[in-house]
């Protein structure tokens, strides 16, 4: 199969014109312009907020202008992950993908798909000439992977239907009418430097190749955190001998499980073989734990030029005692729905920082202005569908970062969940026309990941919401991959919803 190949073709046509378009998230200028054009030149009735959510709203087809409106939602941004041999910049390069069997993926980045795929649908319909519906507006918001700012900032006038279908869920078949609200702790601990002793040795110790994810919806697939297992190692060593912590950056985007971890350290020269030993020992263990989700995994030790400056000894250890001891993965099951993660955290980025990259760094503004030395940055998100509960595992985090020492610690406002609506019309509606379609039941559920849907239904109460979208794989990584053949079905789903949907009320 070749990309030309692809069905329906509108849709991957119009899924490449988005992947030539840089979008990283808080970058969205490119995108945003792109589909202001794409619009206008439609003589579409297109505008953009202060924020730079953009809309385009297209008539009702003849027959159907008393049918009521549906707002189409997806986010302009994509997460911007590589793999570390991979070329790439993401605020000028094009996402390059590629067919392999059943699946689309992207050479050595993230595909894009989420929510790529998405936009390319909307895309689809606005210029459509053969498709039946009522009125719709395409929302296409900004910044939903880092910190929903365009569900956020946009003011509650700015959508105008009764429905509408959020574009952003990775699981054809099925069909989610709940989220998990969320929030991000963030520490600063304290990197005091000293001069190394005479007679140390320094290493770069590196664990990759796991699978990684989407920190929410991957979080109960029995992953492991790379950040977790350099961490366990290097706690280990500690207890054995004089480690000191040189650097350290490992993990990435908040919202991802990180693949990679690697650390500077130094140890006695008379302990530099032991090392080397014990971590061969280390990979085996991880390999064994984790010898049916990690297949790739592996842990790896260099020798570096020897380093002049470490971490203060003690500081150090209240440190990596700290950031072992933090929770990470699933904290609790849902009490009311059967295999369903009620409440999380992942320990996202742990990073050694400068004053002038922490000043850089919009997530860090709230310590940026005080934070004149280095410091290890520490991000991590919690996620729950009960907010008492997301609040406690936030509370816990702190916890741990406070008793490691950490000078500046927060919570941020979060995002709110979404509950479900059980009186919706709009998902009768939905799992009628599937059945009707695939002869099947699909599955009606709740997802243990952020959507912009808990926002919506704060600032639009009066609005039926549900979302759903083809089969992704691999989000937020590049193992990203998006399932060719669920694209058609949800094409189609969506296309006879959208003939389904009533009468305006009066």
């Amino acid at each position: 199969m070749e990309n030309k190949d692809l069905q329906p073709r509108v849709v991957f046509d119009c899924f490449a014109m988005v992947n030539k378009v840089p979008r990283p998230s808080k970058h969205e200028e490119k995108m945003a312009e792109f589909l202001l054009n794409f619009g206008k030149e439609l003589g579409l009735e297109t505008k953009i907020d202060e924020t730079g959510n953009v809309s385009i709203f297209k008539p009702a087809t003849p027959g159907y202008e008393n049918r009521a409106t549906v707002v189409l939602q997806s986010h302009m941004d994509m997460v911007c992950e590589k793999n570390a041999d991979v070329d790439f910049d993401f605020k000028n390069d094009a996402i390059q993908t590629y067919v392999d069997g059943e699946w689309l993926k992207a050479k050595g980045t993230t595909l894009g798909a989420d929510d790529g795929i998405g936009v390319a649908m909307e895309m689809a319909l606005l210029q459509s000439s053969d498709i039946e519906h009522g009125p719709i507006q395409c929302i296409f918001t900004r910044d939903e992977e880092t910190g929903l700012s365009g569900a956020f900032g946009m003011k509650s006038d700015f959508m105008e239907g009764d429905y509408l279908i959020n574009l952003d869920s990775e699981d054809e078949g099925q069909i989610f009418v709940s989220c998990a609200g969320g929030a991000n702790t963030i520490a600063a601990f304290p990197f005091t430097k000293e001069a190394l002793p005479a007679g140390f040795d320094t290493f770069r110790v590196l664990v990759k190749g796991l699978m990684g994810g989407h920190s929410g919806d991957d979080i109960s697939k029995k992953r492991a955190n790379a950040n977790k297992l350099l961490l366990r190692f290097l706690c280990d060593e500690m207890e054995k001998t004089d480690l000191r912590l040189v650097d350290i950056q490992a993990g990435g985007l908040h919202n991802a499980i990180p693949r990679e971890a690697e650390a500077i350290c130094a140890v006695p020269s008379s302990f530099s073989k032991q090392l080397q030993e014990d971590l061969s020992v280390f990979q085996d263990e991880i390999k064994h734990e984790f010898s049916e989700t990690e297949k790739t995994i592996m842990a790896a030790i260099t020798s570096e030029a020897a380093a002049e400056m470490a971490q203060a000894p003690a500081e150090s250890r209240k440190m990596l005692l700290a950031l072992r001891a933090v929770h990470n993965g699933v904290f609790a099951m849902s009490q009311t729905i059967d295999n369903f993660v009620e409440t999380s955290s992942n320990l996202a980025s742990i990073r050694l920082m400068t004053p002038e990259q922490i000043a850089a760094n919009p997530e860090l503004a709230f310590f940026a202005a005080s934070q004149k030395k280095p410091a290890v940055v520490v991000i991590t998100s919690q996620r729950s569908s009960i907010e008492s509960n997301r609040r406690n595992m936030s509370a816990m985090v702190r916890a741990a970062f406070e008793l490691g020492g950490a000078q500046n610690i927060k919570t941020g406002d979060g995002y709110p969940g979404w509950t479900t609506n059980p009186s919706s019309i709009l998902v009768k509606m939905a799992v009628e026309a599937y059945k009707e379609l695939f002869n099947k039941e699909p599955q009606v559920l709740g997802i243990h990941a952020g959507l912009e849907c808990g926002l919506f239904s704060v600032k639009y109460p009066h609005m039926d919401m549900i979302s759903f979208g083809p089969t992704l794989r691999g989000v937020h990584s590049p193992d990203e991959r998006l399932l060719i053949p669920t694209v058609p079905m949800v094409w189609d789903h969506l296309c006879l919803l959208l003939k389904r949907i009533p009468e305006a009320s009066k």
